[in-house]
């Protein structure tokens, strides 16, 4: 579903590419259906920076400062959302993103027992709950967080 600009001529459509890791955010002019820019914010991999692409196919066209700003301001929120778990300490990134690419962001109940067992034998106690949270959505008793608590990074 697009987010409309408040101004009707604009909107934002966010979808995620599996084969890219990565979320893809257009904003579109609304009259004739045409893509302007493209925001793509990877989320798996630290080493992958956020880009911006401009269409090249639609030429010179004037962007109000304001819709920019608008269209940013999401990209921002993606970014924020998508990457909290990279801006904890390098050890723990590194922790997450093996966890990640090893189980794919799930791991069942059964298997939790010795995967929490992995992660205590890698990281300090108090960093547990960052990396659970960050690796799989789950608390150190083994329950799922709900989908803020998730993104939230640890120092906020």
């Amino acid at each position: 579903m697009p987010i409309p600009h408040p101004n009707g001529d604009y909107a934002i459509t966010a979808m995620y590419s599996v084969p890219d890791d990565a979320w893809y955010l257009e904003l579109d002019l609304v009259a004739g259906q045409r893509n302007l820019v493209t925001a793509i914010v990877p989320d798996e991999d630290p080493g992958r920076e956020p880009t911006v692409c401009f269409n090249p196919h639609e030429g010179h066209l004037d962007i109000p400062y304001g819709v920019m700003h608008w269209f940013m301001g999401q990209v921002e929120e993606e970014i924020r959302t998508s990457r909290a778990w990279m801006r904890l300490r390098p050890e723990l990134v590194e922790v997450i993103h093996q966890l990640r690419q090893e189980y794919l962001g799930v791991i069942d109940d059964d298997a939790f027992p010795h995967v929490l067992a992995e992660v205590r034998s890698a990281v300090p106690e108090a960093d547990l709950p960052a990396v659970l949270a960050a690796a799989f959505g789950r608390k150190p008793d083994g329950t799922i967080m709900d989908h803020l608590q998730a993104l939230r990074p640890a120092d906020d």
